[in-house]
C-alpha cells in the first residue's frame, strides 16, 4: 500500500510527511508552498531516531544519593534508570515541593527558553509556564538570545511601541519593492535564515520576495565578511568587511554625510535628540565622554579597521543620498560584544540621511534574520494556551544563565538596574536546548553541576538532556493533534495526529496534569478541560476577537474539518515610524523627548563604559589579534545560523547528515587560509578558541573573506573526547560568555577568535547519536 500523506507544520514551514504502518518513511512540499525548506529532509530519520526518550529516565547517582550538587552531571558516562511514569512523577512532585517548601519559588528556574513545538497548544514553554505559576511561581529569564540587545536598546532610544513594531510590524518585501530602491544590509540577507518563524509559515515567500524585489529594481548591498550572506541570484554588491567592524564603517558613512553637507539637518533638528553630541563625536571635535579631542571617523579611519576602501565608503554614503535608501541591521551583528553599537550607528545614519518614517526608507533589524520578518502582523494575535500569572518577581537576562547558577546573590547590571542572582535549587527545562543556544560550554556544564535538581522534558538524548537528573519523554509535533501558524502568517493550520506516541512518551499537558494531580493543583492548572478542549477554547476566543472587527472564519470543526484557513484582516505598514515623521507633535514617540534619541540622557546617566549615551567605536575580541590570554588566533570565526537544520533540531536528519565531513560540521575556510594552516578539503582539523576546543571538517570555499572562517551553530555538543571539548563541531564550545555590555547583556557567540590547525592522529569518535549508557533504544 502507498504511503499516505498528511499534513503537518514546523518552524521551517508547512509540509506533508508520508506514513506506512504508523512509521514515517518520507516527506514531500506542501504545493501551495513557492520555495519549500529543504529543512523537511531530516524528518523521517529523527522522527524515530535511536535517541529518541522512550520511557521516564533517573540518573543513577542522584536516584542513589538524592538531591544535591553535583560536579558530574554531564559526564559522558553517565548513567541512567528507567523507571515507570508513577515513579517518575511521584519523585518529580516531591522534588518541586521540597524546594519550593524550603526555599520559596524563586529557587525554581523555569528555562524553556526553546523552539520545542510549533504547535499553538503543545507549546512547551506555556505548558510548563502555566503549570509553574500553578504552583505558586518561578524565576523566568528575560529577551532571546537572537536580538537581545535590540530588545534592550530601542525601547530606550524610540520607546516602546516603536520597538515593537520595528520587530513585529516591519514593513512587507511588497512594500519594498513598491518603494525601496537601495537595500543596505550589515550582516546579509541569508535566505535560510527566512526559513524559520516561530510558529512556521504556510508558505516560504522571503526569498521569492526578495528575488521579486531585486528583479523590480531594488539594489541590495551586503555588508558582511560572507560573499553568500546574500543570494547570488539578487542585483547585490559585496562589501566584504572584517569580522566586527560594522560599526566603524557605519561611523565612517556619518562623516561623509556630515563632511560633504549630505545630511539632512532638518531631519535631525525636527526629529531627533543629541545630533549634534553625535556629529562632534563622529568628526572628531568629542570623545565618547563628550570632552574635547578625539578621533575623525573618516572612511580612511574606516579602511584600516574594516579593510572597506575609504573610497567605496565614500560613493556608498553619496549613492544613499540620492535614492529611497532602507539601512538593514541584521540580528547576527548585534551577536557580538558591544552589539548594540551597530544598532544604534544604523539608526543614526537613517537619521542622517532623513528617509526614517518614509515608505520604503529609513531602518529596520531583522530582514535575512528569520521569515515572518517583514511578514505584516495578525490583527489580534493568534489562538494561545494561558500561562497566568507568575507571583514569583525574579528574572535574568536570557543569556546569563551560567552567571545565575554559578554566582547566587551576587550582583549584576542589567538596563540601568543592579540587580542580584537568585539562588537557583532547581532548573526545570522543557523544549529548549541551552546547549546549543549558550557560550563556553564548558562553564555551562560546571553551570549545570551547581543545582540540586535538573528536570528536562525532551523528545531526544540532546546534550540538555544529558545534564539532567530526571528526563521525561514527550511526543514530537508528529504525535498529537495542534494547530500552527506564525505571527503575520498568511494562514492557520491544523495539525493533526501523524503517527502514535515514540515508546511511553506522552504529551507535555498531561504529564503536567498528572503533576498538578499530586501536588493538589489539577482543577486549576487544567480547569477542568483536556488538551483538545483548550484547544477549541483557543481557537473560539480568537474567533470572537476576529469578529469583533467584522472578519469572519469559520468555527473550530470547520477550522479542523478544512485543514487550513486563512487569516483575515493582515495588517501591513508602509513604514515603520510613519505616523511620528508625519507629525511628531501629535504622534510623539514614547521616549524622554519623544523624538529619537541618537543621544539617550537616559543611557548616558547609567554611565556604563560598554554602552555610553550615543554610539561609538568600542572594539571587540574580533577585533584584536590575539586573545586576552596572549594565545595567538589569527583568524576570526563567524559562528551564524545554520542552514542544515533549525537550530540543534533533527541534527541525525538526512540533510543535516548530508552536509557533514566526516561525520564533523563543516568549517569553511579561504584557500589561503586552508593552505597557512597546512590544511585540506576533507581534513579533520581541531578549533581553539578562548574557552575550548572543537573537532570540524574542512572546506575549503572562498566565499568568507581571508582571515575568516565559518562555523554554523547547531551540531549537538558532544564533550566524549579526552582532549578536545567537543568531538562533534559545536562552536560554542569556543565562545566567551559573556554579556553584549552591561545594559543589553544579550548573546555574543556569533564572533570568536580561533587557531585552526590538523588534527593529529585518529579522531575521537562522535558518540552523541547514542544513547546514553542504562538507556534501552526503540526505533
Amino acid at each position: 500500500m502507498a504511503a499516505k500523506p498528511h499534513p503537518t507544520s514546523t518552524h521551517w514551514g508547512a509540509y506533508r510527511v508520508e506514513v506506512e504502518d504508523d512509521r514515517v518513511v518520507g516527506v514531500r512540499p506542501d504545493p501551495r508552498d513557492p520555495a519549500p525548506s529543504p529543512l523537511m529532509a531530516n524528518t523521517p530519520g529523527a522522527q524515530h531516531h535511536r535517541t529518541r526518550v522512550a520511557r521516564p529516565a533517573v540518573r543513577r547517582r542522584w536516584l542513589e544519593h538524592g538531591p544535591g550538587a553535583d560536579p558530574r552531571r554531564g559526564d559522558p558516562d553517565d548513567e541512567y534508570v528507567e523507571v515507570e511514569w508513577s515513579t517518575a512523577l511521584d519523585l518529580l512532585a516531591n522534588e518541586l515541593d521540597r524546594v519550593r517548601t524550603r526555599h520559596g519559588n524563586a529557587a525554581i528556574f523555569g528555562g524553556s527558553y526553546g523552539w520545542g513545538s510549533a504547535g499553538r497548544i503543545h507549546h512547551a514553554q506555556s505548558q510548563l509556564h502555566r503549570f509553574l505559576n500553578t504552583i505558586g511561581g518561578y524565576t523566568r529569564s528575560r529577551t532571546t538570545y537572537s536580538h537581545g540587545a535590540v530588545e534592550v536598546l530601542f525601547p530606550r532610544i524610540i520607546g516602546v511601541p516603536a520597538a515593537n513594531r520595528l520587530l513585529h510590524r516591519a514593513p512587507s518585501w511588497e512594500r519594498i519593492r513598491e518603494h525601496t530602491e537601495l537595500l543596505v544590509s550589515f550582516g546579509g540577507l541569508r535566505v535560510s535564515n527566512t526559513w524559520i518563524a516561530s510558529g512556521g509559515r504556510a508558505a516560504q515567500t522571503a526569498g521569492p520576495a526578495m528575488r521579486a524585489a531585486s528583479d523590480a529594481g531594488v539594489e541590495f548591498v551586503s555588508v558582511s565578511p560572507l560573499r553568500d550572506d546574500t543570494s547570488a541570484d539578487l542585483k547585490c554588491t559585496w562589501m566584504s568587511l572584517k569580522p566586527g567592524t560594522d560599526t566603524a564603517v557605519l561611523l565612517a558613512l556619518m562623516h561623509v554625510l556630515f563632511d560633504e553637507g549630505l545630511a539632512d539637518t532638518a531631519f535631525l533638528d525636527r526629529y531627533t535628540v543629541g545630533a549634534d553630541r553625535l556629529r562632534a563625536y563622529v568628526m572628531g571635535e568629542r570623545d565618547e565622554h563628550g570632552e574635547p579631542g578625539g578621533v575623525e571617523r573618516s572612511p580612511e579611519w574606516a579602511e584600516r579597521l574594516s579593510g572597506v576602501p575609504a573610497d567605496d565608503l565614500r560613493a556608498l554614503a553619496r549613492r544613499m543620498t540620492e535614492k529611497r535608501t532602507l539601512v538593514n541591521v541584521g540580528w547576527s551583528v548585534q551577536r557580538a560584544k558591544y552589539g548594540e553599537q551597530p544598532l544604534w550607528a544604523g539608526l543614526a545614519l537613517a537619521c542622517c540621511l532623513g528617509q526614517v518614517g518614509s515608505p520604503g526608507g529609513g531602518f529596520a533589524s531583522g530582514y535575512g534574520s528569520m521569515g515572518n520578518y517583514g511578514g505584516g502582523a495578525t490583527p489580534v494575535g493568534l489562538p494561545r494556551m494561558p500561562q497566568g500569572t507568575n507571583a514569583v518577581d525574579s528574572l535574568i537576562p536570557v543569556a546569563k544563565i551560567s552567571d545565575m547558577l554559578l554566582h547566587p546573590g551576587e550582583p549584576y547590571d542589567y538596563d540601568g538596574e543592579r540587580r542580584h542572582f537568585p539562588d537557583i535549587r532547581l532548573v526545570y527545562w522543557a523544549g529548549g536546548n541551552p546547549f546549543h543556544h549558550h557560550q563556553d560550554l564548558n562553564r555551562l556544564t560546571r553551570a549545570f553541576g551547581r543545582p540540586e535538581t535538573v528536570v528536562v522534558h525532551e523528545t531526544h538524548w540532546t546534550a540538555t538532556a544529558r545534564h539532567a537528573d530526571i528526563v521525561i519523554p514527550a511526543t514530537t509535533v508528529l504525535e498529537r493533534d495542534d494547530m500552527a501558524a506564525s505571527q503575520g502568517d498568511l494562514a492557520l493550520r491544523a495539525m493533526p495526529r501523524v503517527v502514535p506516541p515514540h515508546g511511553q512518551a506522552r504529551d507535555e499537558y498531561d504529564t503536567y496534569t498528572d503533576l498538578a494531580e499530586r501536588m493538589g493543583v489539577r482543577e486549576e492548572f487544567t480547569e477542568g478541560r483536556t488538551s483538545w478542549e483548550w484547544m477549541r477554547l483557543a481557537y473560539g476566543r480568537w474567533r470572537s476577537l476576529l469578529a469583533r472587527r467584522d472578519l469572519e472564519v469559520p468555527d473550530f470543526d470547520g477550522f479542523w474539518e478544512r485543514g487550513r484557513i486563512e487569516i483575515p484582516g493582515r495588517i501591513e505598514d508602509a513604514a515603520l515610524m510613519g505616523e511620528f515623521r508625519e507629525d511628531p507633535e501629535d504622534s510623539p514617540l514614547r521616549t524622554p523627548s519623544g523624538r529619537i534619541e541618537l543621544y539617550s540622557e537616559t543611557i548616558a546617566s547609567f554611565g556604563y563604559e560598554d554602552c555610553p549615551g550615543h554610539p561609538v567605536w568600542l572594539p571587540g575580541p574580533a577585533v584584536t589579534d590575539q586573545g586576552e590570554d596572549g594565545a595567538e588566533r589569527p583568524l576570526v570565526l563567524v559562528a551564524n545560523q545554520p542552514r542544515e537544520r533549525f537550530h540543534s533540531q533533527q541534527d541525525m536528519g538526512k540533510y543535516s547528515a548530508a552536509q557533514k565531513v566526516h561525520g564533523r560540521a563543516p568549517l569553511r575556510m579561504h584557500p589561503e587560509d586552508a593552505e597557512a594552516a597546512g590544511v585540506s578539503e576533507g581534513d579533520v582539523v581541531r578549533v581553539t578558541g578562548p574557552s575550548g576546543s572543537c573537532l570540524a571538517g574542512v572546506v575549503v570555499d572562498d566565499a568568507p573573506r581571508p582571515g575568516v572562517v565559518q562555523l554554523s551553530t547547531g551540531v549537538w555538543y558532544d564533550p566524549s573526547g579526552s582532549d578536545v571539548t567537543c568531538v562533534h563541531g559545536n562552536p560554542n564550545a569556543l565562545a566567551r560568555d559573556e554579556g553584549t555590555s552591561s545594559l543589553g547583556q544579550g548573546c555574543t557567540g556569533q564572533l570568536i577568535r580561533v587557531r585552526v590547525e590538523p588534527y593529529e592522529g585518529d579522531p575521537p569518535p562522535v558518540r552523541i547519536f547514542h544513547p546514553p549508557l542504562g538507556v534501552t533504544t526503540q526505533t
